[in-house]
């Protein structure tokens, strides 16, 4: 049994400082070292998973192979480290105090008062060392979401406290993320933030064993003396986050400061192997060095907010770097495309992906994109609410049923071209319930979809309730848009696509939640491939 060690990612003066990114930097650095690592997320909100959670209020929410809707830094975490994260790698306050009340009402505390210590603090200790007890891990760690002196993550922090005691500082150690300001009225960089963030910490018993101190500019000598001097740290252990163009410059910054060999060094682990980063390097050279441009559209209801299609942004940039091809993403709202505008405002466009999503806002708009996709031989990529908008589009325009739709936006609609999946038709609670996770897919032999990826059998992550209602596929066939991919079980359409267009391919799962640096996602780079033919017409 390997002997786990933990490191904890505290974030103190301000959220959206990057702690899931600096988590998944250092492990990647681990993992280039030879060790093997994993990193969870504890997210302090009440709900028991962001499933239920408008994009506005959370960002994407980001589904696992054994079907887990997590909070999106596991994507970061997938797309840094190349490997699948799953259930156990994100927990809630919501999850934790559930399975508390859980184990009270079948008598599992014999009587005693249920606290927040031991009880909850007990039950956090043991979600944090559930990754570490499988044996399979040297080194786990722990993104602790929010900000030091929130209420609500006292317990995760008295947590950490505990856990520090138990285990010993030579199997676990604290990273505290923190920001050093640049005041330009006075010029300079300020440290007192720092300060009382790490004064905040100490108070609930955790002392800092690294400072990562996020900046504009470069942190001087004198300034990590003086941060290391009053915030009881060692000079080396102050490392400099400078910030970066883009987040996968982040390990090599960070390979550059040496983080994870400080991280090694207290934890009196071998410092052997020199992280190479050879293909990681390759991808950020072709990203920075683009030899073309597409211009291709996403077509959401979320586009406000870019962290609502996180994973699918981060594919684009995977990919393009693959055809070394500069992506960019042109953010349309569904809601402000009509019959009369579209021509206008996709013109100049080489590629139009109609981006997931629920409910009846803005599909008018998103089916008015896929017409024109599909009239003027425009690439095309529909994922998931996008596919079955390909569908409707289709239906209405080539085989005039001009009032098909999906159950979902019509519950009267005579033409349910899209319809309720079986198993969802006796659901009443919302939470955790739609078909999630990795699903197999049989790919038609010879389809475009099955030259794109090389195989017929395939295995996708899906989130979604409703489905292509059979009763149609007939007629949707003969028409011309063919079924090319199905589950091999409950034959459930998958994948669409028009042979006689150039690339037009809906699909019902969500690809863009395993692509990753080291393995870009072979439709995403099929299709900025097939916009960058289409650029150059």
């Amino acid at each position: 049994m390997k002997n786990t060690k933990y490191v904890f990612v505290t974030g103190g003066v301000t959220s959206s400082l990057g702690k899931g990114i600096i988590a998944a930097s250092l492990a990647k650095l681990l993992q280039e070292r030879g060790y093997t690592v994993t990193i969870q997320k504890l997210d302090p909100y009440i709900n028991i998973d962001p499933g239920t959670l408008n994009p506005y209020e959370h960002g994407e929410c980001y589904v696992t192979d054994d079907g887990a809707e997590t909070d999106l830094d596991l994507g970061h975490y997938e797309r840094f480290l190349n490997i699948p994260t799953s259930q156990a790698n994100n927990v809630t306050t919501g999850r934790i105090y559930q399975s508390v009340i859980d184990k009270e009402r079948k008598g599992e505390f014999l009587g005693k008062t249920v606290q927040v210590i031991p009880h909850i603090t007990d039950e956090i200790k043991e979600r944090i060392q559930l990754l570490g007890n499988t044996g399979e891990f040297d080194i786990v760690i722990t993104e602790i979401g929010g900000t030091v002196g929130d209420i609500e993550s006292l317990p995760y922090v008295e947590s950490v406290r505990q856990l520090l005691w138990e285990l010993g500082h030579e199997n676990a150690i604290v990273i505290h993320l923190t920001l050093v300001p640049y005041l330009a009225a006075a010029g300079e960089l300020k440290t007192k933030p720092t300060q009382h963030s790490v004064k905040m910490l100490m108070q609930s018993g955790v002392s800092p064993d690294i400072l990562v101190c996020r900046t504009e500019h470069e942190i001087s000598d004198s300034i990590k003396r003086k941060l290391a001097l009053f915030c009881n740290v060692k000079e080396e252990d102050v490392i400099e986050s400078i910030d970066a163009k883009t987040i996968y410059d982040v390990p090599v910054l960070m390979l550059g400061e040496g983080l994870d060999k400080v991280v090694l060094k207290k934890f009196q682990l071998p410092i052997d192997k020199q992280p190479e980063l050879k293909v990681w390097n390759e991808f950020l050279t072709k990203f920075k060095n683009p030899k073309h441009t597409v211009e291709i559209g996403l077509i959401g209801k979320y586009v406000e907010l870019h962290d609502a299609y996180k994973s699918i942004s981060e594919a684009f940039i995977h990919a393009g770097a693959q055809n070394e091809v500069k992506v960019n993403i042109n953010w349309i709202h569904s809601e402000d495309l009509t019959a009369t505008n579209v021509p206008r405002k996709l013109k100049n466009l080489n590629g139009i992906l109609v981006a997931p999503g629920f409910g009846e806002r803005g599909i008018d708009g998103k089916i008015e994109a896929v017409r024109y996709a599909r009239e003027n031989n425009i690439p095309f990529f529909g994922i998931c609410l996008g596919m079955q908008m390909a569908v409707i589009e289709f239906s209405r325009n080539v085989l005039g049923l001009k009032d098909a739709n999906s159950n979902e936006m019509d519950s009267e609609t005579q033409n349910p071209v899209i319809d309720l999946m079986e198993e969802q038709k006796s659901i009443t609670n919302y939470g955790g319930t739609m078909r999630l996770g990795a699903w197999d897919c049989q790919l038609l032999k010879n389809s475009k979809i099955a030259n794109i990826y090389k195989k017929e059998l395939i295995s996708e992550r899906h989130r979604h309730r409703y489905e292509f209602n059979s009763s149609y596929l007939e007629a949707v066939e003969k028409a011309g848009m063919i079924a090319t991919g199905k589950n091999p079980k409950t034959d459930l359409v998958e994948v669409v696509e028009i042979p006689s267009h150039p690339w037009f391919v809906g699909v019902q799962y969500h690809p863009e939640y395993k692509s990753t640096v080291l393995n870009p996602h072979p439709l995403f780079v099929d299709f900025v491939k097939a916009a960058l033919e289409h650029s150059l017409l």
